[in-house]
């Protein structure tokens, strides 16, 4: 857990010096204050995770300090705790009903703060990180359930009917919606129906509130698709609790296909870097090739602020791009002259070949465009399905790049590899014809803003010392020249 700032809020010195003791060696940052009053004061002042407060103190007491608390926009997302010897069951009772996130009783604050403290916390934290769309043609509706989620510490977003509430959804997504069902132009209905029918979306908790407590009505509510019913009058308890259960649930649910995708990956990657070893161990002009287009792709995509999955995800394409030369004869792939029409025809297929490998393992289809389209051209004259300009998807756009550059730059059985500065001065004639210009600028500005550095007097560009590009054995493509790819 990252360190808690706590304000602890006692009329005690001691009581004060003593928690700050314990919270301190717990890991927290802790500010004190010796009463109701002068608490508010810090809470509106400071930044606090939490806050631990008596009951009996002078000017304001612990429950007038919850209330004051949570009924202030800036200060109501902020757990509290009602630590106290006044613990009968009249008092927890008054605790909770003003708004705290917990009671413990003093005599018994050596056992059960800390767990208490980890528990609130976590649950604090796991309400900030959660959005509610709350979708009510009700005004006052709307008000009631936004101030009781945010005093819970959940961010809102609200709507006055389906069509608004699909508007916001194009913006922020939520991770749940709470809707009622009578409202004008899209009813409640419809919109479940609508966030159901869309796949990127139909994972949604969605919650219906209504006054109809016809056990009818409910059974077909959640045939299509409601998580859970509210009957109007509710009680605002219910609906969090409600929203508590389901949301809780549905993380542990995302937390078990996460794992069980990690899980997935792993394997797959397992197996994948067996099948590029077997295929790069067939001579020793294939080794390093597709690691070192994994790194410049990836790289590409950091440049041009992908987010991270759009960074490892163009890692692993880069690595699996000419799997497919792995059902290529050794006559044609190590052939040391130059190939005939009938032997091109055959190693233009390896792209093919590849997604054919790869198709069936579901955590790999985003990728198989790349797989597939890596040697089309931007003028259309590419394989295997002649795509042209923008109609070749980005990431393979991005893959050619890399992969030509690499390419050029590696020995072959009929060449040295060319140096970097000749190699991008082929990669600018072909800008625009047989690769893409925005990829190239972005591939360009990655290479040339490389700093040089001294050594043993010389300046050296930190590529050539295999920090940004690892030093290239071989290469797999392309063959006699850079737009014969093979």
């Amino acid at each position: 857990m990252n360190q808690p700032n706590i304000l602890i809020v006692d009329d005690s010195l001691i009581i004060r010096k003593g928690l700050s003791k314990q919270l301190e060696k717990f890991g927290a940052t802790v500010s004190q204050a010796e009463d109701g009053e002068k608490g508010l004061q810090e809470a509106l002042s400071g930044n606090f995770d939490l806050i631990i407060a008596d009951i009996e103190m002078p000017h304001l007491d612990g429950f007038g300090l919850c209330e004051k608390l949570k009924s202030n926009p800036s200060t109501r997302g902020i757990p509290v705790i009602i630590l106290s010897s006044m613990d009968s069951d009249r008092d927890i009772e008054q605790g909770f009903r003003v708004g705290a996130a917990a009671y413990v009783s003093k005599s018994e604050a050596q056992t059960q703060l800390n767990e208490t403290i980890e528990r609130v916390l976590e649950k604090s934290k796991f309400h900030r990180s959660r959005l509610i769309l709350v979708v009510d043609d009700s005004l006052k509706i709307r008000q009631l359930l936004s101030q009781a989620l945010l005093t819970e510490g959940f961010q809102v977003i609200t709507a006055e009917n389906g069509k608004q509430a699909l508007r916001r959804i194009q913006d922020l997504r939520p991770d749940l919606i709470l809707s009622d069902i009578d409202m004008p132009e899209m009813n409640g209905i419809d919109l479940c129906k609508n966030i159901h029918a869309d796949p990127a979306l139909s994972a949604i908790p969605f919650v219906m509130m209504s006054a109809n407590a016809d056990r009818a009505v409910m059974r077909r509510l959640l045939q299509w698709g409601a998580a859970s019913y509210l009957i109007k009058p509710f009680n605002l308890e219910q609906v969090i609790i409600t929203i508590e259960k389901l949301l809780s649930d549905h993380f542990l649910i995302l937390l078990k296909e996460r794992e069980r995708l990690d899980s997935e990956r792993k394997m797959m990657l397992a197996s994948i870097t067996s099948l590029i070893v077997a295929l790069e161990a067939r001579d020793q002009y294939t080794r390093g090739h597709s690691e070192a287009v994994a790194g410049l792709v990836s790289r590409m995509a950091a440049r041009m602020n992908a987010d991270q999955d759009v960074i490892e995800s163009l890692g692993i394409a880069g690595r699996l791009h000419d799997l497919g030369k792995i059902g290529v004869p050794d006559t044609i792939l190590l052939k040391p002259g130059r190939l005939n029409a009938m032997e091109f025809a055959i190693i233009k297929e390896h792209p093919v070949i590849g997604a054919s490998i790869l198709g069936s393992i579901p955590s790999i289809k985003p990728l198989l465009p790349v797989i597939l389209h890596h040697h089309e051209r931007f003028d259309g004259k590419g394989y295997p399905s002649g795509l042209k300009g923008e109609k070749i998807p980005q990431w393979a756009r991005m893959t050619a790049v890399a992969d030509t550059f690499h390419s050029l730059i590696s020995d072959r059985p009929y060449r040295k590899g060319m140096s970097q500065e000749n190699a991008l001065d082929i990669i600018e004639e072909v800008r625009g014809t047989q690769l893409c210009p925005d990829c190239v600028d972005t591939f360009k500005s990655l290479l040339l803003d490389v700093p040089k550095v001294k050594i043993n007097g010389t300046l050296t560009n930190l590529m050539e010392m295999g920090k940004i590009l690892p030093k290239p054995d071989v290469s797999l493509s392309p063959r006699r020249a850079f737009n014969l790819s093979s």
